[in-house]
């Protein structure tokens, strides 16, 4: 029998799931949630039907795990502690700040009903948070680094259209690669905010707009753009279309330590992504948190976990006995 999936919200993350979903033998989408008209949404998997989320109540024997795919800003907080009364739950929260009041509301939630929510899975937090823990465990002495990009930033993408006088843009972080290369090198360097990364963005500005009041408006940006070295191009909507028109993203974390009795030996560790689509990859690690969430709560287990408290035997269909003849 196949773990039963239920995908709430169907944006680039919703749909990266179904996709995800296709690629896992022991997983099915069982049915698709949203706020829209249901007969608006177009699903890509023959024969599963799209609901309103008023309904999603009444579909609760039908689910083993609903993942949950809004936004963390406002969506995530109310939506993760409503519906792990119902269903054992993924989310992708990642307001790291806010991550521990999460927890904890999800937690008493997930108690109180015998389910298991799994929340802040992704790549970061996620499998960053877990690369980060396992690096720290090991070198004791040290210090951390991550670093983000090349990629697109939804959220400051989002922020430059916003500003008047703009039809659209794309936004990348970039990486400081005198500062990558100095934490690889084992320097330990200490670096500020805009000593590590960079921001670039692509804007296509309406006809007429004042260019150089939207490029001040950007780089004074406070919280998105002011701490930063920014570059600002104006292009056109063809080519913003034609040469940004995807959502790649990566980064890398990085632990620099010492070993021996008087520190003399260094080491680093880093683990790496280059992602073409941020929300697909994403998507494919829900999934894999997903068969976790289902086996521990078959197994009794309650309440809220993060990726620090899954073991990695959960995330794959695999046996304990192949998983040791072909992965350790």
């Amino acid at each position: 029998m196949s773990i039963r999936i239920g995908i709430l919200g169907y944006g680039n993350l919703g749909r990266g799931v179904e996709c995800a979903i296709k690629q896992n033998n022991d997983i099915s989408l069982a049915a698709v949630f949203t706020r829209r008209d249901p007969s608006e949404v177009e699903i890509l998997t023959e024969g599963v039907k799209v609901y309103s989320v008023n309904d999603i109540e009444a579909h609760k024997n039908e689910i083993d795990v609903m993942i949950l795919c809004g936004g963390s800003a406002t969506d995530l907080p109310e939506q993760t502690p409503e519906y792990v009364k119902y269903f054992n739950v993924i989310d992708s929260f990642d307001t790291h700040a806010k991550i521990p009041e999460h927890f904890m509301a999800v937690d008493a939630e997930a108690k109180a009903n015998g389910h298991v929510g799994i929340i802040s899975v992704g790549w970061d937090p996620g499998m960053f948070s877990l690369n980060r823990l396992y690096a720290n465990a090991i070198l004791t002495d040290g210090n951390d680094y991550t670093f983000w990009g090349r990629g697109v930033s939804q959220g400051h993408s989002d922020a430059v259209r916003r500003i008047d006088g703009v039809k659209d843009a794309r936004q990348y972080t970039v990486p400081v690669e005198k500062a990558l290369e100095s934490v690889r090198n084992g320097e330990n360097p200490e670096l500020s905010t805009r000593e590590k990364h960079m921001r670039e963005c692509y804007v296509v500005a309406e006809e007429g707009a004042d260019l150089k009041r939207i490029e001040n408006e950007i780089k004074t940006m406070p919280n998105y753009f002011a701490d930063y070295d920014t570059t600002v191009h104006f292009i056109s909507e063809d080519e913003l279309l034609a040469n940004h028109a995807g959502i790649p993203h990566g980064g890398s974390v990085i632990r620099t330590g010492r070993t021996g009795w008087n520190g003399e030996h260094k080491h680093v560790i880093e683990y790496s992504l280059k992602l073409d689509s941020n929300p697909e990859f994403t998507s494919s690690v829900l999934i894999a948190y997903a068969r976790a969430a289902y086996q521990m709560n078959k197994e009794g287990q309650t309440g809220c976990k993060t990726v620090f408290d899954v073991a990695p035997a959960y995330l794959c269909s695999q046996s304990g006995e192949e998983l040791r003849k072909n992965l350790l």
